[in-house]
This record gives structure tokens, C-alpha cells and sequence, in this order.
């Protein structure tokens, strides 16, 4: 992998504001974005009795080191008043880590890459988007092969909405 790839999803409130008041407060950190998948439209995942989400991959560049960074992404999940009542429910916003280049860790706080990434198609569909040919430096695949084996079936669209990025 080449860069750091940040998921953005929300699916409660004015989403497509979430999303820009989200990648503004990353800005506002050492964070620089440099590519953008298109905004998707999805089916919930995990707790499938909520509201669907819009998700949005970004490729950023920062000097952050990965855990500096998840402090980032965490600290702006909370100024936006992201509760973590239960796993896999509705949420203002959720920022997860996909990638940071080739790094690999499984840290109690910080896996990378997420292990979620290959089951789900709200992940692969964005990152293919933006990286198709980049590997997934655990499963040796890029990310156009992950999507042709997700199990993934829930739904999953580009969406109409646009950011200001």
C-alpha cells in the first residue's frame, strides 16, 4: 500500500454535513487529503435495524505516527458527539484507520490494517475506487481481487451527494 486510507461513515442527522464537518476538523489537524472516493450509499452492517450510511474512503498524508492518529480520528468522532453505546450502531460519525501504508499491527487499541476490510463492500467499493491495484500487505491481494470475493451482499450505490474537499 501506498498512503493512509481513513473510512468516514455516519448515518444519523444531516450525513452529507457529518461527513464535511468531519473531513474539515481532519484538515484542521496535520492531516492533508490527497484523494477521495465518491460518497456510497449503504445498507446497515453488523445491526442491520438503522438507517443506512454514506461512507466516504480518503487518502491522506500526515506526519502523524498511527497512533497519533487514531487519537486524531477519535477526538474528532467526539467533538462531533459520536457515542459508542453498542457495537455496530447508528453513529454521527466513525473514522477508522484502513490502511497506513504497508504497516502492520495488532495493538489492543490499533489494528492495521482493519480487519474489517475485506468483508465489507462500503470499504472495498471506495478503496477501489480510489486504489485498485494497491495490495493489502496481510492478504497479498489488491483491492479489485478483495471485491470480487466479499461476502459481503448488503447493497451498496454511489451516491449523488457531493463534498466540498
Amino acid at each position: 500500500m501506498k498512503g493512509v486510507f481513513l473510512l468516514l461513515g455516519t448515518n444519523l442527522g444531516d450525513k452529507k454535513s457529518n461527513l464535511q464537518t468531519a473531513i474539515d476538523l481532519l484538515k484542521e489537524q496535520e492531516l492533508a487529503i490527497v484523494d477521495y472516493s465518491n460518497i456510497y450509499e449503504s445498507a446497515p452492517w453488523g445491526d442491520e435495524n438503522q438507517g443506512w450510511f454514506l461512507n466516504i474512503v480518503l487518502r491522506i498524508d500526515t506526519f502523524l505516527q498511527p497512533e497519533e492518529l487514531l487519537r486524531v480520528c477519535l477526538k474528532t468522532e467526539e467533538q462531533m458527539g459520536r457515542k459508542r453505546l453498542k457495537k455496530w450502531g447508528e453513529r454521527s460519525i466513525d473514522i477508522d484507520i484502513l490502511y497506513y501504508d504497508n504497516l502492520t499491527q495488532n495493538a489492543n487499541d490499533l489494528i492495521i490494517p482493519h480487519p474489517g476490510i475485506a468483508m465489507r463492500r462500503f470499504t472495498l467499493l471506495p478503496l477501489q475506487e480510489i486504489a485498485p491495484n494497491e495490495t493489502h500487505p496481510l492478504l497479498n491481494m489488491n483491492q479489485s481481487q478483495l471485491l470480487d470475493i466479499c461476502p459481503d451482499e448488503l447493497e451498496c450505490r454511489v451516491s449523488e451527494i457531493h463534498l466540498d474537499i
